[in-house]
């Protein structure tokens, strides 16, 4: 075995996998791209919830926005990550807003271990900047947008299992950080053995 496998497989057995790991944040935070590396590390999948809305409404997001409004995209993604969350363990990329629904933050807390990933806001909007599919950016000032949503959502956020900074350094050094907070995590089999 390679000195690089054999680290891989040590990092995956430290790791409680016995739930799936969902990232929240603000959009451009880097859920995505943080959880598709950070699954391939810990030999589980990995899911983006915005693409299986998607998939289950046969349109985009925006279209969804635009055809129904903000309440019925909310709608489907409650149930979709619900569905995400009783399947098996992986990793999961929630949307920004997903985690302000009561409803969702109780399933994840039931059912996984989530992880918010905390961008300063300059770092947010460079990241938005690059596409222009996001709904809740279309109209208006993007900072002052963010800077709303950084109001409204991040005292849900802040109820997450973990925080990760997620700043300007590689997407690698951001996973290194998510699987050092993981390890943080007491195993679940430890702590009911311990109640007995």
């Amino acid at each position: 075995m390679s000195a690089q496998s054999k680290l891989k497989k040590d990092s995956a057995k430290t790791v409680p996998v016995e739930k799936s790991i969902v990232l929240v944040g603000l959009m451009g935070a880097g859920k995505t791209c943080i959880g598709t590396r950070l699954a391939k590390k810990l030999g589980m999948g990995f899911v983006d919830a915005d693409d299986e809305i998607e998939t289950a409404a046969d349109c985009t997001i925006e279209e969804i926005f635009n055809q129904y409004g903000e309440q019925a995209f909310r709608d489907g993604e409650r149930r979709v990550i619900a569905r995400l969350l009783e399947g098996e363990p992986r990793v999961v990329a929630t949307g920004g807003g997903a985690f302000a629904s009561p409803e969702t933050r109780e399933n994840v807390r039931r059912l996984g271990i989530s992880i918010w990933l905390k961008a300063d806001i300059d770092i947010l909007l460079q990241r938005v900047s690059r596409r222009n599919n996001r709904p809740l950016l279309k109209n208006g000032n993007k900072r002052e947008i963010l800077e709303r949503l950084i109001d409204e959502r991040y005292p849900a956020y802040g109820e997450a299992d973990l925080t990760v900074e997620s700043g300007s350094e590689s997407p690698d050094i951001t996973v290194a950080k998510v699987i050092d907070a993981l390890k943080t995590i007491d195993d679940p089999r430890q702590a009911e053995a311990a109640a007995e």
